[in-house]
């Protein structure tokens, strides 16, 4: 009978990476997977060559900035409001006619050609949990049941969530990955809105955790090289090491073995395929299907194994968790998966509530303005910018007014969160470089031209991965829900 965990997978409607038969001999011990007989069978039908990567395999990179992007310091700055709004930075002229952004982003100034920018997206919560489901699912309502401590099945799915469950793998990788870490908490706390929710867990993506470092000292940003206290200044953690799990085959476990004992179950299998048969053969695990895959793969070794990449490449991104985690999302696209969200800052490294403008200065926009620039440029040699968008934004802006909190321990001001308006990054992928959708008011408060929504944003990332309006995923009793719940934004490509 069909292991016991076979009967846990909720049903979906999904398409499955199809897997060579000699990638199955290959990767030898299917029961050392857990994989039952219906597994067996299921990997045998589906024995076609896994399809090529091509150039017209479309992909996002989707860069989250958790704690939230300040408007005012980054693609919206405000030189004529009072000292108390416009804040430390000067603004700077781009490329494009116009349009200014800060002194600390000089390096994507001058490649303004190649990006858009959207500076009206609002939505109405202030508290990062929330504003972390809003902006990683593209939902603006608040689920039923929404638990802001914890993720729960009551949470709508994560972007990348649906699509794992819509999008079909190339190259027998998952559709969609999450580097490079999840979002938790110092505490220990997991920020939900990152994980599949109603869909159930099957859809979760998956999460490469390259970049794992939790310390009570509250140590953000791009380690080694830019790691900082809020209140103290630079900060990285001992021994700091960045790098992709080993994805290998237990030691001691050879081909030969591999091979009796697939035979074996080949064996087996055609004595059991009647009963099989009758019990109408179960879905196999996708998360056990990939493990055979990314076991056997060279390929994917490559793609996360940013440390061997040219030291000029890895000059170019930066050698910092930012720079190699863009780095290892470009090479995944190349690969063929088609999402990958980077979670730029762990532990809402961005959320600067006091002793802003240095940290800013110091630690978050150097090494983000390298790393997104190196990303464009690397995108554009490679002919892959046109099918691939990279989106930026975080969970909220900014306050329009800075100010110190009272116990701030660096005496230095700060802000607070501000779902009203943020600014939001979009190159590749077709969009029109040079281009600036929305506007806020004279105090980066508010939208006052073209308010765009969350749903919108999510709207314009399923487009460019080529998803038809009419797509929805399929929840565990078989009822269908929409991918979209808002229109592309206007004007972006």
């Amino acid at each position: 009978m069909p292991d016991p965990i076979s009967l846990e997978i909720q049903r979906h409607q999904l398409v499955h990476a199809r897997i060579p038969r000699r990638t199955v001999v290959q990767a030898g011990s299917i029961g050392l997977l857990g994989l039952g007989m219906n597994h067996v069978s299921g990997l045998q039908s589906l024995a076609a060559e896994a399809g090529s990567i091509t150039a017209k395999h479309k992909a996002v990179i989707y860069i989250f900035l958790s704690g939230g992007l300040a408007q005012h310091e980054s693609f919206d700055p405000k030189p004529d409001a009072p000292d108390n709004i416009r804040g430390e930075f000067a603004p700077i002229a781009t490329q494009t006619p116009g349009v200014h952004i800060s002194e600390h982003l000089p390096m994507l100034a001058s490649r303004s050609n190649k990006w858009a920018m959207v500076r009206s997206l609002t939505h109405p919560y202030n508290e990062h949990s929330i504003g972390h489901h809003v902006m990683l699912t593209g939902r603006t309502e608040t689920p039923p049941g929404f638990d802001s401590n914890r993720p729960t099945i009551h949470d709508f799915p994560a972007m990348a969530s649906v699509v794992n469950g819509v999008v079909r793998p190339v190259n027998n990788l998952p559709p969609a990955a999450v580097l490079p870490e999840k979002l938790i908490h110092v505490t220990g706390r997991t920020i939900p809105g990152q994980f599949a929710g109603q869909m159930g867990w099957q859809h979760d993506p998956w999460f490469i955790e390259a970049s794992s470092f939790r310390d009570s000292k509250y140590i953000h940003g791009a380690f080694p090289q830019y790691g900082f206290q809020r209140w103290l200044g630079a900060s990285n953690p001992p021994d700091y090491v960045y790098q992709a799990p080993r994805l290998e085959l237990q030691q001691g476990v050879f081909q030969s073995r591999f091979d009796r004992r697939v035979d074996l179950l080949g064996t087996l299998d055609q004595q059991r395929r009647q009963l099989d048969k009758a019990a109408q053969v179960g879905e196999f695990d996708r998360h056990r299907q990939a493990a055979i895959t990314l076991l056997n793969s060279g390929g994917v070794h490559r793609a996360l194994d940013v440390q061997s990449a040219p030291a000029e490449l890895q000059d170019r991104y930066g050698r910092n968790s930012f720079g190699w985690s863009l780095l290892m999302a470009r090479q995944l696209v190349e690969a063929g998966v088609s999402l990958v969200q980077v979670n730029l800052g762990n532990d809402e490294s961005w959320d600067t509530h006091e002793k802003a403008f240095p940290n800013l200065r110091d630690f978050l926009l150097p090494p983000t303005d390298r790393a997104v620039s190196a990303l464009l440029d690397d995108l554009e040699v490679r002919g892959m910018l046109d099918d691939t968008m990279i989106v930026m934004a975080g969970e909220f802006g900014r306050t329009p007014k800075i100010f110190t909190f009272d116990g701030a321990v660096s005496k230095l001001p700060g802000r607070d969160h501000w779902g009203a308006v943020q600014s939001v990054f979009f190159a590749g992928g077709g969009v029109k470089g040079g281009t600036v959708i929305g506007a806020s008011d004279k105090l980066g408060a508010y939208p006052i031209a073209d308010p765009q929504r969350p749903e919108n944003m999510a709207a314009t990332i399923y487009q460019a991965l080529g998803l038809p309006r009419t797509v929805v995923w399929k929840d565990r009793l078989e009822r269908p829900h929409h991918v979209y719940h808002g229109e592309p934004i206007p004007g972006l490509i």
